[in-house]
């Protein structure tokens, strides 16, 4: 039989490569595969890399090489601390439902109150379990620098979710965007309720999170100077409540206590934790009618303020993590594919306050 003149060569070789395995009842070793097809052991590598990626082969653990019989589902994994509060919850539970009408298996790993080399164990885990990708959520930025590198290592593509990381995707606010957004609420109180004057400006921020979150306060700062122009630098005070309930209500509660009387304090938080936290203080204190929060992330708890017309949280940045999963899925889709791909998605911020809440959440 004549052979037809206009042949892909490369693609050849890779479907003699996928035939041997195909043929064979045993997983078989890179040597197997060059002394049965005769081609040259790098390309054999490649091609088997390659077939691996897309889907059609698996890598065993004593690296050899089986042929699977038909594209296997994608596998990905989920690194993060997955519940324990309304934002966790909301990012795994769409994350298992996109991922189940995708047909893809999303393997879920928890590194809730563990260590760097404890997460650094699954993380290496993960790198001989055949995943695809990996999505990552470590809010405590330099850890999540570690563990996203070893994956990059490793060959795995990385989504970092909230922090920017060299070699990885970012999925995400665009801080800098959301803070301006917050600065811009405080800044139209004051001038709306106190004739654009105030007494002090906390920055509650978070030794604990990456400096690139932390481009929320700097956004906030510029937000009310955009509204009120320059803030003197003796009106702000960095207040370190670690992203943490309690330990915000404590450091607002000796701040606002240290003030003198009648002071007008506004409030900007790096997430909505620290609002709660930050509003508890406030009522302990009786600051009620003094103090404006702005708080990031549009949780729950902090929308059932904004209902309050008299609530000193005064608005919250939404981010809409229940939404978080079909994106993720859908960029994470694309990157197994191979497709052109953006190196950061943002999502989309919205400022809720008393007069918008229900229309974006119907109950709070």
């Amino acid at each position: 039989m004549e052979k037809r003149k206009y042949r892909s060569g490369t693609f050849e070789k890779g479907l003699d490569v996928l035939e041997a395995l195909e043929r064979s009842h045993d997983p078989l070793r890179v040597q197997d595969v060059v002394e049965l097809t005769s081609l040259e052991r790098a390309a054999v590598f490649r091609l088997l890399c390659t077939l691996e990626d897309r889907g059609y082969i698996e890598r065993l653990p004593d690296k050899r090489y089986r042929f699977i019989g038909r594209r296997r589902r994608p596998k990905i994994a989920y690194v993060a601390q997955l519940w324990g509060n309304a934002l966790r919850d909301a990012v795994t539970t769409g994350l298992q439902s996109a991922a189940e009408r995708a047909e893809m298996e999303l393997a879920l790993v928890d590194v809730e109150d563990l260590d760097l080399q404890s997460q650094l164990a699954k993380v290496r885990e993960l790198t001989v379990s055949g995943v695809s990708l990996v999505i990552l959520f470590q809010r405590i930025g330099a850890m999540a620098h570690v563990l996203a590198d070893h994956l990059i290592r490793a060959g795995i593509p990385v989504i970092s979710v909230d922090s920017p990381i060299p070699g990885a995707f970012y999925f995400g606010g665009n801080n800098y965007r959301a803070g301006l957004l917050a600065g811009g609420a405080l800044g139209r109180f004051s001038k709306e309720h106190w004739n654009s004057s105030f007494d002090q400006l906390l920055l509650l921020e978070s030794s604990l999170s990456s400096p690139e979150n932390e481009a929320r306060l700097t956004g906030a700062v510029e937000g009310i100077c955009e509204v009120l122009g320059d803030v003197p630098e003796s009106k702000i005070k960095h207040v370190d409540g670690m992203a943490q309930r309690e330990a915000s209500r404590v450091a607002c509660v000796e701040i606002l206590a240290s003030l003198p009387a009648r002071s007008r304090v506004l409030i900007s938080c790096l997430n909505d934790v620290s609002a709660i936290g930050a509003l508890q203080a406030v009522r302990a204190t009786r600051y009620e009618k003094r103090v404006a929060i702005v708080g990031q992330n549009g949780t729950a708890e902090s929308r059932a303020e904004l209902t309050l017309s008299e609530s000193p949280i005064i608005a919250s940045v939404a981010y809409f993590p229940e939404k978080y999963g079909e994106k993720l899925i859908r960029l994470a889709s694309g990157i197994i594919a191979h497709e052109k791909t953006p190196l950061a998605v943002y999502i989309d911020h919205v400022l809720l306050d008393h007069s918008n809440v229900l229309r974006y959440y119907k109950t709070t």
